[in-house]
């Protein structure tokens, strides 16, 4: 689809207009085409193949015709004319998280700067500190999200490597005399980013399938092609390229290689231990009794002669899970989902209609599902006044009466201030099914601040869960600086659950804090955050980050039946 390649192209427009200081309603008005294009479900191509492109919101003539120029020629000149008017290095200043266009201007207009080398000079000389709106503390966080910006160079969020992995995995799978195509590596465990991206394959004959497997249409270079064995590169809609490595094995070794390659090295190291102590030797070929293979065939077999039950991929990293043995947790898994606790409406920020969104989640099996759009403080959401909320809260009254075999959930995502207090009022949460809070302004204050201002929040009984606890984005924006132990501590003891935010830029809370949470007996509530009906299916990330965290079903709220979840509401509440 070119909506992707469109939208960024049309945000980056906005970027550099806005660091060369042009006229706010043109910044705002490219910067609103680059999100409703993002959002849209339909490629641009066949709506302009039908002459369709001034239907979509924000896109008027001129727009439409730079969309037309795209589509025709790969390129839009507005664009073009901007990134050669500018230092090529300005756009990378903006993935520094905190640096917006207005401050990459003044750095500059300023100060000269045009690279990441040159700000961090600068800020070496004491220049940085010195400007209007920056001072030391400003200094010190644009460095530090230099270094997280460098340490998070070249890895994929999980829930952008899945689909290119998921079409590539297909595509094997059908190139002839391929018996069966899965993934391995850091992806089938769901690590939150991923550096390269591992297929393994069941064939007999592994050089034709490797020799297609480097012409398929999405590889832009190939870096090996042998017998059993090739590595191309793949572009990521986040820009630069992806790695995929795909290996072929007979059918007698592919459950050894499956475990092999799925990791991860240290629970690889663990079991090699274990079957030396046995006299055997294990390897990517298969489990060994001197030369004869005794295991090999699926992943169960080896880990029965190792003397231990099958361990989900998502528990192999060396964490406690060789010394539970035959105590492994029962993990929760997407089936055992009921519905979705945090979702977003056209009343704020969200692309789609209560109704919408309640049909598309009566369509995944769903039993119950809560609206919660934002609250007045996220302005730049469109967040809900009080009065707005109550209207809501009738029309969803209404939705549930159309929508037949769902339950819909009057509810909010409640900013939490820079105090602790709550947008809303006590009288107005009273009035709601569900309430999630979530801290969107001042991340930045120290962690005494930030703690107190999650705990205060948790400690109002109509509060029911603490969204994105972290405030993280993955590769972008580092977490809150919270005192993980007190908050945990916290949400144990007033009872009020953690959410883990399924949307694939955030996963949060994370794998360890999910474990720590479960240690503490903490409840857990997986939301997807989703804004588009698509995004609902962004629960599988929720969920396999909960089973890295050990949670089981129990925990999870999402996993109640609707009634049962009402009376955890109302016991919260007393």
């Amino acid at each position: 689809m070119s909506n992707h390649d469109l939208a960024k192209i049309f945000g980056e427009i906005a970027d550099l207009l806005e660091i060369k200081g042009e006229d706010r309603f043109r910044v705002n008005s490219y910067r609103k085409a680059s999100r409703t294009i993002g959002d849209l479900t339909e490629d641009v191509t066949d709506l302009a193949k039908r002459g369709q492109l001034q239907t979509i919101p924000g896109v008027g003539k001129g727009t439409a015709e730079r969309i037309s120029q795209y589509l025709k020629e790969g390129k839009i000149d507005v664009h073009q004319e901007l990134l050669t008017s500018l230092p090529e290095g300005i756009l990378a200043l903006l993935n520094v998280p905190g640096l917006g266009p207005k401050k990459v201007a003044v750095l500059h207009h300023v100060l000269g700067v045009c690279t990441l080398d040159d700000l961090k000079h600068t800020i070496e000389q004491g220049k940085v500190q010195k400007l209007a709106g920056f001072g030391e503390k400003t200094a010190t966080k644009i460095l530090e999200g230099i270094t997280f910006l460098e340490q998070s160079a070249g890895r994929t969020p999980l829930g952008v490597a899945q689909p290119i992995a998921d079409n590539l995995r297909d595509q094997v799978a059908r190139l002839p005399n391929v018996k069966r195509v899965t993934i391995a590596g850091s992806l089938r465990r769901g690590q939150e980013t991923i550096g390269d991206l591992d297929l393994l394959c069941d064939a007999k004959d592994g050089k034709p399938v490797v020799e297609a497997f480097t012409k398929l249409p999405e590889v832009t270079g190939v870096r090996a092609s042998g017998d059993t064995k090739g590595s191309v590169v793949v572009a990521s809609p986040l820009g630069g390229e992806i790695q995929v490595d795909l290996r072929v094995v007979l059918t007698e070794s592919f459950g050894a290689a499956h475990q092999y390659f799925t990791g991860s090295k240290e629970h690889n190291v663990r079991l090699r231990e274990i079957a030396i102590k046995k006299g055997y030797r294990l390897n990517e070929y298969g489990l060994f009794k001197d030369e004869k293979a005794i295991a090999g065939r699926d992943e169960e077999g080896i880990y029965k002669k190792l003397g231990l039950p099958w361990i989900p991929p998502e528990l192999r990293e060396d964490r406690g899970e060789i010394e539970c043995k035959e105590k492994l947790p029962d993990l929760i898994s997407l089936a055992d989902i009921n519905g979705d606790l945090h979702v977003h409406t056209t009343y704020s920020d969200g692309r789609h209609t209560i109704v919408d969104m309640a049909e598309a989640a009566k369509a995944k099996g769903y039993n119950v599902l809560a609206i919660t759009d934002h609250s007045k403080s996220s302005a730049i959401a469109n967040g809900l006044s009080a009065d707005r909320l109550l209207e809501q809260i009738e029309d969803i009254r209404v939705a549930n009466k159309k929508v037949k075999g769902i339950t819909i959930l009057a509810g909010t995502e409640c900013d939490i201030l820079a105090d602790g207090t709550l947008d809303f009022p006590d009288e107005v949460l009273a009035q709601l099914d569900w309430v999630v809070v979530s801290i969107h302004a001042g991340q930045q204050q120290d962690r005494q601040k930030v703690t107190h201002r999650s705990i205060a929040a948790m400690e109002n009984p109509y509060v029911c869960a603490l969204g994105h606890p972290s405030g993280r984005l993955i590769g972008v924006r580092d977490a809150m600086d919270l005192d993980w132990n007190t908050v945990i501590k916290a949400a144990a003891k007033t009872g009020t659950a953690l959410e883990i935010n399924a949307a694939w830029q955030r996963l949060d809370l994370k794998d360890v804090h999910v474990r720590q949470a479960m240690d503490a007996g903490c409840w857990l509530a997986i939301g997807t955050d989703a804004h588009h009906v698509n995004q609902l299916d962004q629960m599988a990330l929720g969920v396999q980050t909960a089973r890295r965290g050990w949670a089981t079903k129990d925990r999870v709220l999402n996993a109640k039946t609707v009634a049962d979840l009402r009376k955890w509401v109302t016991a919260k509440r007393k």
